[in-house]
């Protein structure tokens, strides 16, 4: 019997189980991260979810691709109807940020 691992909710594909969305492991996937890196960054997922995502991707490649690129233009649209972090919040964001990558272990 075949396992699902890709779940459609409100239009969105997501790794079944997950909060995760394809989207997210596409991305990486495209970048040339391996399955084994992807599972490492994402907690929630196992290789066996990445690699049958990765699968269904490769199987769908055209309808994906064609849905990643709506997905692509609402942020776009919507970034460009959004207005711009005050720029005391985005550098207290920048250092929040930058001392989470500094503090991670290797």
């Amino acid at each position: 019997m075949a396992k699902d691992y890709i779940a459609v909710r409100d239009g969105n594909y997501y790794v079944s189980g997950t909060r995760v969305s394809l989207d997210s492991l596409v991305h990486a996937f495209r970048r040339g991260e391996s399955p084994e890196t992807i599972c490492q960054n994402f907690e929630l997922l196992h290789l066996e979810g990445v690699y049958g995502s990765i699968a269904y991707y490769l199987a769908n490649q055209a309808g994906i691709d064609a849905y990643l690129l709506r997905q692509d233009e609402k942020w776009a649209e919507g970034k460009r109807g959004s207005e711009p972090l005050p720029a005391s919040l985005r550098q207290r964001l920048t250092r929040a940020r930058d001392e989470m990558h500094t503090s991670r272990p290797s």
